[in-house]
């Protein structure tokens, strides 16, 4: 993602008090999610009008996604989510949190898209509660990733079903089909600081 300042010619020294705040995504810990729910709120003192969140990752743990899904519906600044090289598994579900007309892509990036994961092991009892957790948890995720892209709420669903439930990749010509992707390119984020002269 490119960065751009324009400083008017009037001005002799800047110096920021609050740094724009850009907050990257490779992981999805319980450590990587804290971490992203710290930087959401530094980025609403900060005065800038958008959050960007940039993705670049295989995936993780589904618990920790919420987190940040939660840190995103609570904020008050838009945000835009940017893919570049991957957004995988946990990646691609946050990546549709971006608002509307501002998720943007990369487009040599992959997105991919699969099944929630079950790491259960024990007792089939165990095995059972662990599936049905899975299982909510799946139908949670997809519904929102389905809402966030303007579709049926079984739609991501119903497209990971007629193929197999095998993992799904989706370059970035398909990601904009899907409408999970609104712009294939990198943003470019710009810091205008000007000298306002009025004459009344």
């Amino acid at each position: 993602m490119k960065h751009k300042i324009k400083i008017s010619p009037l001005i002799k020294e800047v110096e920021l008090k609050k740094t724009p705040v850009v907050i990257r995504v490779n992981k999805f810990t319980e450590d990587s999610a804290k971490k992203f729910a710290n930087e959401m709120a530094a980025a609403h003192n900060t005065g800038q009008p958008v959050i960007p969140v940039v993705i670049d990752s295989y995936g993780g743990q589904v618990y920790s996604l919420m987190s940040m899904i939660a840190a995103i519906k609570n904020a008050d600044v838009p945000v835009a989510t940017i893919v570049e090289g991957k957004a995988m598994s946990c990646g691609a579900i946050l990546f549709s949190f971006g608002e509307e007309g501002r998720r943007y892509m990369d487009p040599h990036a992959t997105i991919m898209i699969h099944d929630v994961s079950s790491m259960a092991w024990g007792k089939v009892e165990e095995v059972k509660v662990s599936a049905d957790e899975t299982n909510r948890l799946n139908q949670i995720v997809y519904k929102m990733m389905a809402q966030n892209c303007g579709k049926e709420d079984e739609y991501f669903l119903e497209q990971v079903h007629e193929r197999g439930h095998a993992d799904w990749f989706l370059d970035a010509d398909d990601a904009k089909k899907h409408n999970l992707a609104n712009h294939l390119r990198l943003p470019t984020v710009e810091i205008d600081i000007g000298v306002k002269i009025k004459m009344r």
